[in-house]
């Protein structure tokens, strides 16, 4: 199984495939494309029919989209663990996704992933701060199901948005990122997930070999 992804600097989409993968020590190999280069176009023909990435080869199946290549690999090898067991969680895990795959344009535009980025505070819009408003408060919903409200400690579950890692923790990963890097105040519910998130051990991997890379690119999001 090969997974194609873009530079690890800036590629938000690729991360969350990735992270999926290397948290569950799922194997695979992996490719980079260097985003934008003169033969970017070239090179995915050969593997993605939207020419993007990330994109999944297992065998001879070509899976295209972070979000199917997540759920394509919950399906095959992770025996549907990475979808809470719970019915209603699991449709609302799916809705945050779906919610981020398909939003928050202001944050991507104004807040561009940059893991090599010195962490200082910049001015966001009117837009971009209801977005990051609306992102706390699903984390706030989330993180309540599992948090005892007389102690606001952690319940026996693992502390992420729903109690083990999921994919809608693998979706979030690149805003978390964002938070962090823009420091953006979350409060202090939200606070020790997001530190709980930068220090997973398959993110630190990822930053590690994102700070190894020189490709500057100015673009929003990639």
């Amino acid at each position: 199984m090969k997974l194609i992804i873009g530079n690890k600097n800036y590629s938000s989409w690729s991360l969350r495939p990735w992270l999926l993968l290397q948290h569950f020590a799922v194997p695979f190999e992996e490719q980079q494309i260097w985003l934008f280069s003169d033969n970017m176009s070239q090179q995915l023909q050969q593997y993605s029919p939207n020419l993007k990435v990330p994109v999944l080869q297992d065998q001879q199946l070509k899976i295209w989209d972070s979000l199917a290549i997540c759920e394509y690999i919950n399906e095959t090898y992770l025996a549907a663990k990475a979808w809470p067991q719970d019915k209603g969680q699991r449709a609302m895990a799916r809705s945050i996704c779906a919610e981020m795959h398909a939003g928050f344009f202001a944050i991507r535009n104004e807040m561009p992933m940059n893991c090599r980025r010195t962490p200082n505070a910049i001015v966001i819009s009117q837009q971009a701060q209801q977005e990051v408003k609306r992102i706390i408060a699903i984390f706030e919903q989330c993180l309540a199901v599992n948090t005892d409200e007389t102690t606001n400690d952690v319940s026996d579950q693992d502390g992420f948005l729903f109690g083990q890692f999921s994919i809608a923790d693998a979706f979030f990963m690149p805003i978390v990122s964002r938070l962090a890097s823009y420091q953006i105040e979350t409060g202090p519910v939200v606070q020790p997930y997001i530190e709980k998130m930068l220090s997973l051990p398959a993110y630190q991997q990822w930053l590690e070999q994102a700070a190894a890379e020189t490709a500057v690119i100015d673009v929003a999001e990639v």
